[in-house]
């Protein structure tokens, strides 16, 4: 009896697990993603931001980026695996002039190796290369947080991998947000986020987008 009991269970979280990674749990996001306007004069570059909530909840991310055409299509909770699920209708259907990509960061939170993860990534860029053979892609590193430095070795391995991948691809850069967002101590500044210790706030911001604007091509 006990047996079946713990059967049953481990069937149960095998269902969840399975539940939560399922892409299409995004589907109600990805269908208003996938209206969005962007009207661009001639002299104009679009630049696309994507990625998970960090990235769906900078709402005033186009005033950081003046004279550009700036695209978010983030969406909160998202994995590396779910961005290279719906790629072709929220990044490669915009055909913007360069991509910027914030992914890894839940991946990690969910129990995911830096392996695994770079799997995913990697495929992304084969896809976008194919479709979008000229645009430079940017990843932004998965940033260090109050409510996850617990996980402080694993997003390291993660981001050393990205860096060392994207050295030896072209067209591909790795924007590394960790030292701007460490204080003397070598840990997370508390005044760049919310009340949760995970996401930011507009001074984090700030800080990111004097480092993103160093990659803008």
């Amino acid at each position: 009896m006990k047996k079946h009991l713990i059967l049953i269970l481990l069937m149960l979280i095998s269902s969840q697990v399975l539940l939560s990674q399922d892409p299409t749990r995004f589907q109600s996001e990805i269908d208003v993603l996938k209206q969005l306007k962007a009207e661009r004069k001639p002299d104009q570059k679009t630049i696309l931001f994507t990625g998970s909530s960090s990235i769906n909840i900078w709402e005033d991310i186009q005033e950081y980026f003046p004279g550009n055409v700036v695209i978010n299509t983030g969406f909160g909770g998202s994995h590396m695996s779910d961005l290279l699920f719906y790629l072709d209708t929220i990044v490669i259907k915009y055909k913007p002039d360069q991509i910027f990509i914030y992914e890894g960061d839940n991946d990690v939170a969910g129990g995911k190796k830096p392996s695994e993860i770079m799997k995913d990534a990697k495929k992304i860029v084969r896809k976008l290369n194919k479709s979008l053979p000229k645009v430079p892609v940017a990843f932004i590193s998965p940033k260090p947080s109050l409510a996850r430095w617990n996980l402080k070795a694993e997003y390291l391995e993660l981001n050393r991998r990205i860096e060392k991948y994207a050295n030896r691809k072209d067209q591909v850069e790795f924007i590394n947000i960790w030292p701007v967002m460490l204080n003397a101590q070598g840990e997370p500044i508390k005044e760049l986020f919310i009340k949760d210790g995970l996401h930011m706030a507009k001074s984090g911001y700030d800080l990111w987008a004097g480092e993103i604007k160093k990659y803008i091509k």
